[in-house]
């Protein structure tokens, strides 16, 4: 099993580069609400493969199974994080309203960790 510790750096990157596209493109929210909602997802997508990629460089094997751990991880990591500002943090939002809005989307981590986990095990046959 990899080491926690990597897969925390990771996870929290994975986190970080959406926020920090957010963070820029926060205009958007308020006047084109549907480009943003839009944009969000391509930012998680690419952060997940941005970091799973470095991450599976130090792994020798089950690939597949190391992929599925990450992206639970890191799936558990943006969550808990994402409640921490969004419900009692300055956001104040409602828990089901956090996962209808953000919640759902980061669901994609854990299907890309696993679709490129079990290309590089076929890769690897």
């Amino acid at each position: 099993m990899s080491s926690l510790k990597r897969i925390l750096g990771y996870g929290f990157l994975i986190l970080a580069i959406p926020f920090i596209v957010a963070i820029f493109i926060f205009p958007l929210r308020e006047n084109e609400r549907p480009l943003f909602e839009s944009i969000m997802p391509v930012a998680v997508a690419l952060a997940v493969v941005i970091c799973t990629l470095p991450y599976n460089k130090k792994i020798e094997s089950n690939f597949l199974k190391e992929d599925i751990y990450f992206g639970l991880w890191s799936l558990l990591i943006c969550i808990v994080i994402d409640l921490l500002m969004f419900m009692w943090g300055p956001m104040k939002m409602a828990f089901i309203d956090y996962m209808k809005d953000i919640g759902v989307t980061y669901l994609m981590i854990p299907v890309i960790t696993y679709g490129i986990g079990k290309a590089i095990e076929e890769k690897k046959k």
